[in-house]
């Protein structure tokens, strides 16, 4: 073999399709042992082939596992089976050690044989029987080989690139739309397609072949046809990735973003912490002339983002998630509710279109917003409403309490009465032995 140019195929291969030369050497080996086992093996023969990358010469070997006797079947107990296995039923069986195998002199080797060859064998062992080096082989086993090492290359790629994207779950990847077919946008993102479905893609964007976009990697699934990458054009988290490679304060953790609430394609909010009271978030976030922050709308398609300051307060959080809208005052009510009262100019941007902006506090904070103008009646009747609940809740609360106590009286009551009527049993039925007793010495008298 002409070692110069073995080598520089190997290289080639592993450059094209991305996997490392090893693997390269190891497929051409599978398919060397598969082409020797169709020209020269016999039925049942495991053989391997091994290639010296430095010289270009390869080796045969045919594989045995070592057994003991009485690991095999007798020709008595041959004869009684009724249901014969398969040699690889056998061959998991003999690994779990629990049941008898049917010896095959091409697969299996006695462990007194096995030491002559290697005297630190053991059973169960794989040993490695020399072949005579062939390197003629004809048409049929020729096409036997090029199938294997097409075969073992496309696992090798198929295995490489799953965990390169594995890797890259829950980040963002650059991509370019090959084709629509469908519902679905099929990306190439590099070494495969990546795939946007429907449910994924943003209501009203629309996308053209060789349009380039960023996507979020939303999970990887394992498919017998290969890798399936699912990508996402509408999950909240996008938005947060976008904001960390356009804000380095934010990739370097000094500004955490503490919650994020999206409509996609319309409008979303993102709340930010600052560990350093030196830094300001929002102003970072934003960046001068609202550079950085443009940067992501426009690669989310002209979508409006809110960039709110976070609050441990719950009013101030509250407050704040109704940006742009200026709240007056925030009352927290029961049941996770809460009262924002603003003025009658700002009631309409605090509610937004079709109640878009109230709704995306709401999911932002977790709270359920109420807005209301200032002057309101309502307001009144409103606060009065849940004072009455809290008071129900309450009473309800006590009568809870009130029943759970005549439970546990009655339980206790009823304890004790069946332990009164024990010992009044056991009494009697003493006070009757004793009569008994009394009795049969009487008679005996």
């Amino acid at each position: 073999m002409d070692i110069k140019n073995f080598v520089s195929a190997i290289s080639q291969i592993a450059e094209k399709k991305g996997i490392s030369e090893e693997k390269v050497i190891e497929s051409f080996e599978a398919a060397l042992a598969a082409a020797y086992k169709k020209e020269y093996g016999k039925k049942g023969q495991i053989i391997k082939a091994k290639i010296d990358s430095k010289t270009g010469k390869f080796n045969f070997c045919q594989i045995k596992t070592v057994v003991l006797k009485d690991m095999l079947y007798t020709d008595e107990e041959l004869e009684e089976l009724k249901e014969k296995k398969k040699d690889e039923d056998e061959e998991s069986n003999l690994k779990e050690g629990s049941y008898k195998i049917r010896f095959n002199p091409e697969r299996h080797i006695l462990i007194e044989d096995a030491k002559k060859i290697n005297p630190k064998v053991e059973i169960n062992d794989e040993i490695e029987i020399p072949l005579e080096t062939k390197e003629n082989f004809g048409r049929i086993a020729s096409q036997t080989a090029k199938q294997v090492i097409l075969q073992k290359l496309r696992e090798a790629e198929r295995e490489t690139i799953l965990n390169e994207y594995k890797s890259k779950e829950g980040e963002i990847i650059s991509g370019v739309v090959q084709r629509i077919e469908g519902r679905n946008v099929f990306v190439d993102i590099g070494k495969t397609l990546g795939i946007l479905p429907k449910e994924e893609q943003v209501r009203g964007e629309f996308y053209r072949p060789g349009q380039r976009l960023k996507f979020y990697v939303l999970k990887i699934e394992d498919s017998s046809k290969g890798p399936v990458i699912i990508l996402s054009r509408a999950y909240p988290k996008l938005v947060s990735k976008l904001f960390e490679l356009e804000v380095p304060e934010i990739n370097q953790g000094v500004v955490v973003i503490k919650a994020i609430a999206r409509e996609p394609g319309f409008r979303s909010k993102i709340a930010l912490e600052s560990k350093e009271k030196e830094i300001d978030p929002i102003g970072s976030a934003v960046g001068q002339k609202g550079v950085r922050v443009m940067a992501v709308i426009n690669e989310l398609g002209g979508e409006k983002i809110d960039v709110i300051e976070y609050s441990d307060d719950p009013k101030k959080f509250i407050a704040n998630a109704l940006s742009p809208a200026k709240v007056l005052d925030v009352k927290i009510l029961p049941k996770n509710r809460a009262l924002c009262i603003v003025d009658e100019n700002q009631l309409s941007l605090a509610i937004g279109k079709d109640g878009q902006n109230v709704r995306l506090a709401s999911k932002l904070t977790g709270w359920n917003i109420d807005v209301k103008a200032l002057g309101d009646k309502d307001i009144e009747e409103m606060e009065e409403e849940f004072k009455e609940e809290e008071i129900d809740n309450e009473e309800e609360n006590e009568e809870v309490k009130e029943k759970k106590i005549r439970k546990t009286k009655e339980k206790k009551t009823k304890k004790e009465d069946k332990n009164n009527k024990k010992d009044e049993e056991n009494k009697t039925e003493s006070e009757n032995e004793d009569n008994n007793k009394n009795g049969i010495r009487n008679e005996k008298e």
